[in-house]
């Protein structure tokens, strides 16, 4: 019985601390990706994302399907530094749902002339050994 006790609360420990680290690394990605933004690199901003024609980014304008699709929304939105502003996250909820997907909800502030912000939700999965954002709505 004290096995059988302790097996469990040691297969718990073990789970909820791989689950700590794996929303740890999608904390640290999004810090990565706010750099990448207020670097003026929108490549490097958009890494992080699923490159993949199944990804999805739900803004103002609706549903937009696919990787380069959205690269190419985000350089027309913001097509120099000065449009980019300064970008800051923060989370307020980061949810592990499995192994192999987490979900954020959090803010978005762009410090800049006109300043703007909202908040996002963001699905993350890890695909092929690395975290890829699969689905972004961001209002």
């Amino acid at each position: 019985m004290f096995l059988k006790s302790w097996i469990i609360i040691c297969c718990v420990f073990l789970l909820k601390t791989g689950n700590a680290q794996s929303t740890k690394q999608v904390i640290d990605l999004m810090k990565e990706q706010e750099k990448a933004w207020n670097e003026g690199n929108i490549e490097g901003f958009m890494k992080y994302y699923w490159k993949s024609d199944s990804l999805k980014f739900i803004g103002s304008k609706g549903i937009t399907y696919g990787w380069e699709k959205t690269l190419t929304n985000y350089k027309k939105s913001y097509p120099n530094v000065e449009a980019m502003g300064k970008l800051r996250f923060s989370i307020l909820e980061c949810t592990q749902l499995g192994k192999r997907a987490i979900y954020v909800i959090g803010k978005w502030e762009l410090a800049k002339e006109k300043p703007s912000g909202g908040h996002f939700t963001l699905l993350w999965k890890r695909i092929d050994g690395k975290w890829v954002i699969v689905s972004d709505h961001t209002s």
